[in-house]
């Protein structure tokens, strides 16, 4: 019996000597060594050593205001009300040119309302003493009293600019725009680019890929043609030369816009499909044109894909 209640004795006696005299922490500490050696223990009283608080919250590290410390100095997270992300769903014409777009949001906005309510709730912890060298812990919700709020729809436009050369799946963001958060600060709202597929233009970054189909007449013996581009400018196409199925022909400059520097434009990509006839040549086309062509046969079979 008398060696169970030495359990208590000894940490009153160790919250006394704690309470009393900080000097054997500031020995172990080198800056308050040196601050207890220039100003003595009542320089480290007046300002210079920290309070009795903190020497508990050096010894016992986060429960310091178990002691006499302070819980409300722990950093709380200001509450926040939740991000939105929409879907923006932009043609491949405004990624070329820039544009402005319009967005009407109809946003929930605090409004003060009659009454009262609880708000900033948290966890605190209470110590009670239940006698000498006894203490109990317990955890309870502390709430402050707040004026009341209620939610009220608000419309709202919102102007989102579409910058030349936006890439696909970049994000605008509106600060404060997304969810309220009665106890805090809204979310943001952000809009996330969609870049719609086009019927004759398809991006690869800052490159535009194109197809365009040539009769076997035009393949072999040349040909001119426009292409209109994403803005109306023509794109002026002129061969001259035998165009083989699959030849590819690079226009520099005539791609899009490059997003950090609008100054440089990638390049326009043409591949050429040639359509043969439908209809069957008699024996007198196939002999016209084999000896108009002077062509022997090539019947060589290899690996295409290699290297691929």
């Amino acid at each position: 019996q008398e060696q169970r209640n030495q359990g208590p004795v000894m940490c009153y006696l160790l919250f006394f000597f704690l309470w009393r005299s900080g000097s054997c922490f500031v020995l172990s500490d080198e800056e308050k060594r040196k601050q207890y050696d220039a100003y003595g223990e009542e320089g480290l009283k007046d300002g210079h050593q920290s309070s009795h608080g903190d020497i508990f919250s050096h010894f016992f590290g986060d429960f310091g205001f178990m002691f006499g410390g302070n819980p409300r100095q722990q950093d709380r997270n200001i509450p926040r009300g939740s991000d939105i992300i929409v879907d923006l769903e932009v043609t491949l014409e405004e990624v070329y040119s820039g544009n402005f777009v319009e967005v009407v949001r109809n946003k929930p906005v605090a409004r003060q309302a009659p009454g009262k309510r609880k708000c900033n709730c948290r966890q605190e912890m209470r110590t009670t003493q239940l006698g000498p060298g006894r203490f109990q812990m317990t955890q309870e919700v502390v709430c402050d009293e707040c004026p009341n709020v209620k939610l009220v729809n608000e419309e709202r436009t919102l102007e989102v600019e579409i910058e030349p050369g936006v890439r696909d799946g970049m994000e605008y963001p509106f600060i404060g725009e997304g969810e309220p958060h009665v106890d805090g600060e809204p979310g943001d709202l952000r809009f996330r680019i969609k870049v719609l597929k086009h019927p004759v233009f398809e991006r690869r970054g800052d490159d535009l890929y194109t197809n365009v189909t040539i009769s076997l007449v035009e393949a072999l013996t040349g040909f001119e043609m426009d292409i209109t581009h994403l803005d109306g400018h023509k794109v002026h196409v002129a061969r001259d030369k035998i165009t083989k199925p699959g030849a590819k022909l690079w226009k520099k400059g005539e791609g899009l816009p490059n997003f950090d520097n609008n100054n440089i434009k990638g390049s326009l990509i043409i591949t050429f499909d040639v359509e043969f006839p439908k209809e069957q040549l008699t024996s007198e086309q196939r002999e016209g044109l084999k000896q108009l062509l002077k062509q022997g046969s090539v019947q060589k079979v290899y690996n295409g894909l290699q290297g691929y």
